[in-house]
């Protein structure tokens, strides 16, 4: 082990003694006599100050979590020997045992040592993902869950813990929503849970103003949280919060970081939206005195957000689209470091169910008489996803009379609610609905099982996304491996990365306006030969598949378990 716990008892008792110690020895020996330097002197030595303020927390939250971790340890070890005598019951009895292929190290994650040194395969250390909504059961969450099954199989002997915020929901729920909603089957013994208590901080609610500065400002009090619950030895965020990679190495400097982007917080596109005529929900804000404050703030926003995102050792993004901006973001900081020092920010396309919507979903000639004229969104219940863009396009649709392809048109909203601003909501959605007059033509569909969402991809015929700048978009790629038509919005992602021409024909379709997608929506449902586009469709799928995700994520986790191991060496 990376960090062994040899003497529990006694050294957990020791150590907290010592702790009690050092700290009244630190604040007659070091913080006194610093507030009695001079200003020029303290200016001087502020660099060295604030490396030793780092490494004394540091040292402090790794002897106060100590007990912690070795509890961990022994839980795991106590569930490990349950799993495997549960195992054995099972196999002498005649079953195969449900999760029994977890362990199979497929080719795609095998490791090999390198130079003559010792492979890393048997490292047993510690790595904690930093996903406050784990439970959310979004696109995001998906991503999480495939990091960690990945993990699993590439080191069997680690232990993965997720800090989430999700109070009231047991480990057993969330892998049981892991495996109905994702169709993902973990290694139960070697995951654990850490309950965050100060999430609420990292609402956009919690901060009316200054949102961005607020939520960064909480997320630094969350990882606080975090790294009070457990030090890990490597440590991972998953859901976009840069500052806590920074907390991390500020307080742990030997612990390596990784950060997988889905979006970076700020961006030189919200900059350029807050001029006259831009898209998203900051549009023509930048005029006037207000415009120019807001304009400064998120300059000056983006510098820091910059530097502590690049403090990561290992940078992933979900597209292209995200490297694009992170890498003008993040890109010149992390380029000074030390030669060799600094990993390429890569891009690690999310995992989608590729082979599994290949399976259940077929397309065929045969198949085409059961597709309905249904338009398909599956997304969270999130302002960002612009369902009101996609309703109102839907009634344009439905307008035009005359159109042979609107006869019988449904549309079909597929989403998770996270909270009660979700589930309201909805319920303006349904208002909307209602005043459109096109009640009888819209279904929602909350929380829907991954079953159900499979027969949905079977019967509907145009899988639609309405988000400006969708950093990926996992939902277009489900689409496609369906052979569905998408028709999405002309930016991010689908425009970039999923919904491209495959041999030098379309895959689908791109729009901005209302009217655009209309159209878009008009032009699908009219296909002379939709069969062809289903099969390119398909064909596009094929990039992004869960196994290409899990041999890209292994990649970018052996730099990290080198580093550590390199270190721990050291």
């Amino acid at each position: 082990m990376a960090d062994t716990c040899a003497g529990n008892g006694a050294s957990t008792c020791s150590a907290q003694k010592t702790l009690s110690f050092m700290d009244s020895r630190f604040l007659s020996h070091v913080a006194l006599p610093i507030l009695c330097l001079t200003p020029l002197a303290t200016l001087l030595l502020f660099p060295l100050l604030w490396r030793a303020a780092g490494a004394f927390l540091g040292w402090y939250l790794r002897k106060k979590t100590d007990g912690r971790r070795c509890h961990i340890l022994e839980l795991v070890e106590a569930e490990e020997k349950k799993y495997r005598e549960s195992r054995r019951s099972s196999t002498s009895s005649g079953g195969a045992g449900e999760d029994g292929g977890w362990e199979k190290l497929d080719a795609y994650t095998a490791g090999t040592a390198r130079n003559g040194e010792e492979g890393d395969d048997d490292w047993d250390g510690i790595v904690g993902f930093f996903h406050p909504f784990c439970n959310a059961g979004g696109g995001g969450e998906r991503v999480l869950w495939a990091a960690i099954r990945a993990t699993q199989q590439r080191w069997p002997k680690a232990k993965c813990v997720v800090y989430t915020g999700d109070h009231g929901v047991t480990k057993d729920a969330i892998l049981a929503r892991v495996k109905n909603r994702f169709n993902i089957h973990l290694h139960p013994p070697t995951i654990n849970f850490l309950y965050l208590s100060t999430r609420h901080w990292v609402l956009a609610s919690t901060w009316p103003r200054f949102t961005l500065a607020g939520q960064s400002l909480g997320s630094l009090i969350l990882a606080w949280d975090a790294f009070s619950l457990l030090v890990p030895d490597i440590f991972v965020d998953t859901m976009g919060y840069a500052f806590a990679l920074g907390l991390s190495k500020f307080l742990f400097p030997a612990v390596p970081t990784g950060a997988y982007v889905h979006y970076p917080t700020i961006s030189t596109d919200m900059l350029d939206s807050l001029g006259p005529g831009s898209q998203g929900v900051n549009a023509g804000q930048g005029a006037g005195l207000r415009g120019t404050v807001k304009r400064l703030y998120w300059r000056l926003f983006a510098r820091v957000y910059s530097r502590v995102g690049a403090s990561a050792d290992v940078v992933m993004t979900n597209s292209t689209w995200t490297q694009g901006h992170i890498q003008r973001l993040w890109g010149p900081l992390r380029s000074r470091k030390a030669a060799g020092a600094a990993q390429p920010i890569a891009v690690v396309y999310p995992p989608v169910a590729v082979s599994e919507l290949e399976h259940e979903v077929e397309v065929s000639p045969a198949t085409e008489s059961k597709r309905e004229k249904v338009l398909l969104y599956i997304a969270q219940f999130r302002p960002e996803k612009n369902h009101t863009l996609i309703l109102q396009s839907f009634a344009d649709f439905l307008k035009k009379s005359g159109s042979e392809a609107a006869q019988g048109a449904k549309l079909v909203l597929v989403g998770s609610v996270r909270d009660d601003s979700d589930s309201k909501r909805v319920y303006q959605l349904r208002l909307m609905v209602n005043e459109l007059h096109i009640r009888d033509r819209v279904e929602f569909h909350l929380d829907a099982s991954w079953p159900e969402i499979l027969e949905w991809l079977r019967r509907a015929s145009v899988g639609v996304n309405g988000m400006w700048n969708e950093h990926f978009g996992i939902g277009v790629v489900e689409y496609q491996a369906a052979g569905l038509v998408a028709v999405v919005h002309d930016s991010g992602g689908p425009k970039v990365d999923i919904v491209v021409d495959v041999e030098g024909e379309p895959t689908g379709f791109h729009a901005t306006t209302a009217s655009e997608f209309a159209e878009g929506f008009e032009k699908a449902l009219s296909l002379p030969n939709p069969y062809a586009v289903r099969q390119r469709a398909r064909q596009s799928a094929k990039r992004f598949t869960e196994e290409e995700f899990a041999r890209r994520w292994t990649e970018q986790m052996e730099k990290l378990v080198t580093v550590r191991m390199g270190k721990k060496r050291a």
